[in-house]
């Protein structure tokens, strides 16, 4: 266990963390927008934007402004670094439901995404936490799975122990094959940038967990999630960007299943090449779940290329806007790592 992390080490994990928030805000006033609509209001989207007030999700929220993916993001580090490395299940169900009863109480409609609610129900009644994720397929686990991708090491040869972590930030919400594999893809694609891989070895990383992850959890069917992402990056190959934006709209999807997001994000970075602002910039052009597809692209990216390839001008804006700190605590994190 490092006390100590390395500067590079230390910048591309909170590249990580503040890539998933810049990905999460850019792509906030697009969520459930289709990219026609997009298209017609922004014609292209190039930076920070206030939410119309006519979005059902993100009206009158103000440029700059993170949404449930950033937060429940920081729940489930903040639960890493409290549980010594663990995410308690009952716990993080608790921290989930106190969170939108406080975004209630501020009359946003930013609250929990399907899964996540029928889950967290199930709990409220009695189900056992550890048996109310088994009919999550979303993207939920996905959008929030960075911090354990920061705080452990993933290796190829052997998966099982870092998997373990990623099912444990899982289990509660979406402890399914679908659900397991597209957190798995993410949190090995962050675990490896930070540990100073390249985009194509976060690529590669991404596909082998997301179906090692796909035998974990509750047998759900649906298209491998791992299989979809290596294809996404061969879509994209050669085209420019808007006619694949339109690509991915039209056969990868954009919506918040797990099948479609997450390979979505996968897309997007291979298009940018692994840029943190492009990456997160044409997640948010896409619309659909843009504000998640925009986070987990921003993480991925953010880990690859370090804190300082995201723009000061935006990482200050998200500071100020969401008064969002995030060295602390991915210092914090990364004292569980190991490599």
């Amino acid at each position: 266990m490092s006390t100590t992390p390395d500067p590079a080490l230390a910048d591309r994990a909170a590249g990580a963390f503040y890539g998933l928030a810049l990905g999460d805000a850019l792509g906030m006033p697009t969520q459930v927008m289709s990219r026609a609509d997009v298209v017609r209001v922004y014609g292209t989207l190039n930076g920070f934007e206030p939410a119309g007030p006519d979005n059902p999700v993100s009206a009158g929220m103000p440029a700059g402004s993170v949404t449930d993916d950033t937060d429940q993001a920081v729940i489930v580090a903040r639960l890493i670094v409290e549980g010594g490395g663990h995410v308690d299940p009952l716990r993080f169900a608790g921290e989930l439901l106190a969170w939108e009863k406080e975004m209630k109480a501020k009359g946003s409609f930013d609250l929990l995404g399907p899964s996540t609610k029928a889950a967290l129900d199930a709990v409220a009644r009695g189900t056992d936490p550890k048996e109310a994720g088994k009919y999550g397929t979303t993207n939920g686990a996905a959008m929030r799975v960075t911090p354990v991708g920061i705080a452990f090491s993933y290796a190829a040869d052997d998966p099982d122990p870092f998997l373990d972590r990623v099912v444990e930030s899982c289990q509660v919400t979406h402890d399914t094959t679908v659900g397991i594999a597209g957190a798995a893809a993410v949190a090995a694609a962050v675990s490896t940038g930070v540990a100073g891989g390249s985009l194509d070895d976060a690529f590669d990383a991404a596909i082998a967990a997301s179906a090692a992850g796909a035998r974990r959890g509750h047998w759900i069917a649906g298209a491998s999630i791992s299989a979809r992402i290596g294809w996404a990056r061969e879509l994209v190959a050669g085209l420019d960007e808007a006619t694949a934006l339109d690509r991915i709209d039209a056969l990868v999807g954009t919506s918040v299943a797990g099948q479609e997001s997450v390979p979505a994000a996968f897309a997007v970075l291979a298009l940018t090449g692994g840029d943190p602002w492009r990456s997160a910039l044409l997640a948010a052009n896409l619309g659909g779940d843009s504000d998640t597809i925009g986070a987990i692209a921003g993480a991925i990216a953010g880990s690859v290329r370090g804190l300082g390839a995201l723009p000061a001008t935006a990482v200050r804006t998200l500071r100020e806007v969401n008064q969002l700190e995030l060295e602390p605590l991915t210092r914090q994190l990364l004292t569980f790592r190991t490599a």
